[in-house]
């Protein structure tokens, strides 16, 4: 295919700019906006569904149960302490998130809009980890708090316990607090800190907990048989797995970066990894402190893939100033918000700045219809010929707005335009929170599925 001039691209004619907008629909009724704004989205309705079901449960277990007379007893608490736990670090596990947007996208495209859009929302599946461990803790403060305060009948729980568990339990809520939105965005090294090595150490605390709780309640003579048969030791053991799971595949592997200006680099890994189009990988220079995931680019029919990573804190800037020859990767590659292109007959891609990264292996997969917009700053100077002309040669209609010639544009009545132009059955946004938040609630609030990053890790 021949390469497309980019000066002569539609999009950098400033001329042009009037054929670019579109009339907006109105929203629909006060209710149904209610129910998609931001802070009512599914990630937030599942966190809710979870704690509502432990609520109800709660409540039957304490129903005609005065807990300053007769207690829940010891192990019902605990089982539904791991439980919760359990749940929320499945969940959480990264072949599990793969099979989930196995399934949800698998759905025929023939099934009603309305279906395929609830299933479209799959990656909104970090609100049942949220729920999870928010219950959990809630539960096993419970146990400790009556483990003190009213001691359980026929259920002996050592005082080293509860002391461990007094401290646990503060460890528990320090995880839960920093992990609030805005303490993670404002302090997000020390939420990442805290998170693993807080987690880590609580699941040692369960560890030493189980241990002497199935000791001091020992009913036969053989402690390994009393041990081999508590169901709570099975759930630890788990757990440890769910979690060293991604760790047992660590690995220090070799890149090779270029760097088309001081905003981006561009990395290409061939490790013996292809991962497939809407994945994204761990990249750390320093394993036990920091992670960061970047959205996969494999090449059709090529081995390895690249990582377009540009300036956006203190670790991207190191790493495009100094651009490692070797660096940590965990894991396998995981399935993300792209993923959802499938269950749509076509889609329009809304990108800004380096958020194109996300979208070019679709465009290069070419497996669903699609129109690129892009947003972004001079985009040949700061990512290279290279990297636009591909985009260009697989998305001949790509609609490129140069922010420093153009300003900023309108990205809903854009996409909107382009929506309905090309058919389109939903829009996917690859942007900064802010924007992302925006445009989705502009769209859906006028029933036009949208889908977006919901920054929840």
């Amino acid at each position: 295919m021949k390469t497309r001039i980019f000066n002569s691209h539609p999009f950098y004619d400033i001329n042009r700019q009037e054929n670019l907008t579109a009339e907006l629909p109105r929203k629909k009724g006060v209710i149904y906006r209610f129910l998609r704004h931001p802070l009512l989205r599914p990630y937030h309705r599942l966190a809710l569904f979870v704690f509502a079901i432990n609520t109800a449960v709660f409540y039957q277990l304490s129903q005609n149960i005065s807990l300053l007379e007769h207690n829940i007893s010891g192990p019902t608490l605990l089982s539904f302490t791991l439980a919760n736990f359990g749940v929320g670090i499945f969940i959480r596990q990264q072949q599990v998130i793969n099979l989930l947007f196995k399934v949800a996208t698998s759905a025929p495209k023939g099934w009603p809009l309305s279906v395929r859009w609830a299933l479209g929302k799959v990656y909104h599946f970090g609100g049942v980890h949220v729920g999870g461990y928010f219950s959990g803790t809630l539960w096993f403060g419970v146990f400790i708090a009556t483990a003190i305060f009213k001691p359980f009948e026929s259920f002996v729980v050592p005082n080293s316990v509860k002391t461990v568990g007094l401290f646990h339990l503060a460890l528990l809520s320090s995880i839960m607090y920093v992990a609030l939105p805005k303490f993670r965005e404002a302090h997000h090294n020390t939420f990442e800190k805290v998170a693993r090595f807080g987690n880590w150490t609580s699941l040692l605390l369960f560890w030493y907990q189980a241990f002497h709780l199935v000791a001091a309640n020992q009913q036969g003579s053989n402690l390994f048989v009393e041990i081999v048969r508590a169901p709570e030791l099975w759930v630890l053991t788990s757990l440890t797995l769910f979690v060293a799971l991604p760790w047992l595949r660590l690995r220090k592997v070799s890149l090779n970066s270029i760097s088309p200006s001081g905003h981006v680099a561009i990395s290409k890994f061939d490790y013996g990894v292809t991962p497939f189009a809407g994945s994204s990988t761990d990249l750390s220079l320093n394993p036990l402190l920091e992670w960061h995931s970047f959205a996969n680019i494999p090449s059709p029919k090529k081995t390895g893939f690249r990582l377009c990573i540009s300036r956006a804190g203190d670790w991207t800037g190191e790493y495009i100033d100094k651009r490692p020859k070797h660096i940590w990767v965990k894991g396998v590659p995981v399935a993300g918000v792209g993923n959802i292109e499938l269950l749509f007959k076509r889609v329009v891609w809304v990108a800004t700045g380096s958020g194109v990264g996300p979208c070019i292996p679709h465009l290069l997969d070419q497996k669903v219809p699609s129109q690129l917009i892009w947003s972004t700053k001079s985009p040949r100077e700061t990512y290279g010929d290279h990297l636009v002309n591909e985009i260009l040669e697989a998305q001949p209609n790509t609609k490129i707005w140069d922010t420093s010639k153009l300003g900023r544009p309108n990205l809903v009545e854009l996409a909107l335009k382009v929506l309905l132009e090309f058919d389109a059955e939903a829009v996917i946004v690859i942007s900064n929170k802010k924007l992302t938040f925006h445009l989705n609630y502009e769209l859906e609030s006028r029933g036009i599925p949208c889908f977006g990053a919901i920054w929840d890790s």
